[in-house]
């Protein structure tokens, strides 16, 4: 039986038939609904934890009990769980231990373009790397055989154009694998000097091995045709030359780290004119120059930056371009906006209106950077911000603390807030943290966190609340606040940031497309008192335009949230029962 499977979906799928029975993951576009899919099979236990540096750890502790385990993460992820899984590649595993990781060409969601492949490089870790959804599933199986052969965590890497694209899937029963018995052996999982230097032994050996296992792998596999011309590629990208290019000689990698050495060599010897297609960094070119084999074209005709594609392999290669209807007119540009009703919408209204310099994060309230609000100054990863505020306003002294703030989000404060907020108590900053609690973990796409009081299945468990953790932390000046009541919102913010001490605002209303977030009647103008100020456009709501020099609500998206009416200073915002506005 086929279906039809987003490559996210696929991935699902295919942990179901391998037996996989934990999975733990922090969400991140574009992995976030490999994790959710899981979860839907009763055979799997699937759980959100706070960073994906705790994920990972948890499912090396499920591996060692003897479970096939596996985490996701998106690549900036990566980083955050590096750490144990560098060590995990010497330690090894017991049951088979797969690590997703889905990088984003082209940055559709992401801060960068970092190319994971060098971190399996570097953790000498086992990668393949799936062209389509039917891979997706067959490689996450490939991936624990792999795991359990060669003892080594294995990772899978993905892409966003396979975790969001569809292809078939070839659907199979789930292979139940009992649990593998645990056997203390301090020796191999201790990782202690003495016993990690005897372990590297083994991870050279097994890399020697792997190296092998590349040469004769029918995921490494050749496509011979035209001799003119061969393609050595990966991934998404291989899609690309097939389309581009069908009638082409091709070299498929599907174990992507090792590379094979004699396999493209031989293929290297049958072709006239050898292309490397890969995306970002030239992992797959690098090692063919490294080993002697020619290459004849690669980061020199598609570059560095971004996603490839059928016609930019065809522009590259000199290929003639395949004929398309143009628009009469150009498409207008549509730039990410927060939500109508958005509870980070008015804080940013006053933090521009404040004119203070704003340490952000990462999550919907980078949004906030953006015309008309330009309310943010920088952004660099997660938790970052509450760092950074403490740095800049250490250098900068007690003027840069009276004009400046952190803000970051509650799912992010629980992900590496914490530990920034002990680091002010600790060293005696006084920065000023806003924690803008949305109640939800809100850009991926609604995932419960530590917070919100619900696990992913949406069972009731404890509810970290922030005010306890921040006192703890040793932080004495904790309020919360309700972004909603803008000028009460900033009030607090100017008492804090005159304050001797650090101190944290919660920022505390919920997102305003959660289900039980019900919104109100839309409002409407009442064009007599509207006096064309555009004061109401400061807020930058998409509900809010401008027709005939007059303000003009869209009410098939305004939720009634009542900003636009702290704007105006005419009352030309009239709720539907006809009270008008203050």
């Amino acid at each position: 039986m086929k279906k039809l499977m987003l490559g996210n979906q696929a991935v699902a799928r295919g942990l179901y038939e391998a037996g996989c029975r934990f999975v733990s993951s922090y969400p991140g576009t574009p992995s976030t609904e490999i994790t959710e899919q899981a979860a839907l099979y009763d055979e799997i236990y699937a759980e959100w934890a706070p960073n994906e540096k705790v994920a990972a750890e948890s499912a090396v502790g499920a591996s060692l009990a003897g479970a096939r385990s596996f985490c996701a993460m998106k690549h900036v992820g990566f980083n955050v769980a590096a750490d144990p899984l560098f060590t995990a590649s010497y330690t090894g595993v017991n049951a088979g231990l797969v690590i997703c990781v889905a990088d984003d060409p082209g940055m559709h969601s992401s801060q960068n373009e970092q190319d994971s492949r060098h971190y399996a490089i570097g953790a000498k870790l086992a990668m393949l790397e799936p062209s389509d959804s039917g891979e997706c599933a067959e490689f996450v199986k490939a991936a624990y055989e792999i795991s359990e052969a060669y003892d080594t965590p294995v990772v899978l890497r993905t892409c966003t154009r396979v975790a969001h694209s569809q292809s078939l899937v070839e659907l199979h029963d789930r292979d139940e694998k009992a649990l593998k018995p645990y056997e203390r052996n301090p020796q191999k999982y201790v990782a202690a000097p003495a016993n990690a230097v005897k372990r590297h032994v083994e991870v050279e050996k097994r890399m020697l091995a792997l190296q092998q296992l590349a040469e004769t792998t029918p995921l490494n596999r050749v496509e011979m045709g035209d001799t003119d011309i061969g393609f050595v590629t990966s991934g998404t990208c291989y899609l690309y030359v097939k389309e581009a290019f069908p009638e082409a000689s091709v070299l498929k990698l599907g174990l992507v780290n090792p590379l094979p050495v004699e396999k493209l060599r031989a293929f290297a010897g049958k072709v006239k004119r050898l292309i490397v297609v890969e995306e970002l960094d030239g992992v797959i070119e690098n090692h063919l120059r490294a080993n002697g084999i020619r290459v004849d074209g690669g980061k020199d005709l598609f570059g560095y930056l971004g996603e490839l594609s059928q016609n930019k392999l065809r522009a590259a290669m000199g290929a003639a371009l395949p004929k398309f209807a143009a628009y009469d007119e150009a498409v207008p540009g549509r730039p990410p906006v927060m939500c109508p009703g958005c509870p980070h919408r008015g804080l940013f209204t006053v933090l521009s209106k404040l004119k203070l310099t704003v340490l952000g994060d990462i999550g919907c309230y980078t949004l906030g950077s953006g015309a008309p609000l330009n309310a943010v100054d920088s952004v660099l990863c997660m938790g970052a911000s509450i760092g950074m505020a403490h740095g800049f306003t250490k250098m900068l002294g007690e003027e840069a603390a009276r004009r400046s703030v952190a803000v970051i989000g509650d799912s992010t404060f629980m992900h590496s807030g914490i530990t920034g907020v002990v680091n002010l108590a600790y060293n005696k900053s006084i920065a000023t943290v806003l924690v803008l609690d949305n109640s939800i973990t809100g850009m991926t796409g609604h995932q419960q966190n530590p917070t919100t009081g619900l696990t992913l299945q949406n069972e009731p468990t404890y509810a970290i609340k922030i005010e306890d953790i921040c006192r703890a932390a040793g932080i004495q000046r904790v309020r919360v606040v309700d972004p909603q009541d803008m000028a009460a919102t900033e009030a607090a913010i100017k008492e804090e940031i005159a304050a001797d001490a650090p101190s944290v605002i919660i920022v505390r209303r919920p997102c305003a497309l959660l289900k039980y977030v019900k919104a109100k009647p839309p409002l409407s103008i009442d064009p007599e008192r509207c006096k064309g100020c555009k004061s109401c456009m400061k807020i930058g709501c998409p509900a809010i335009r401008f027709v005939d020099k007059k303000a003009s609500i869209d009410p098939t998206i305004c939720v009634g949230c009542g900003l636009c009416e702290q704007m105006c200073k005419f009352g030309a915002f009239v709720k539907p029962e006809g009270k008008e506005g203050k």
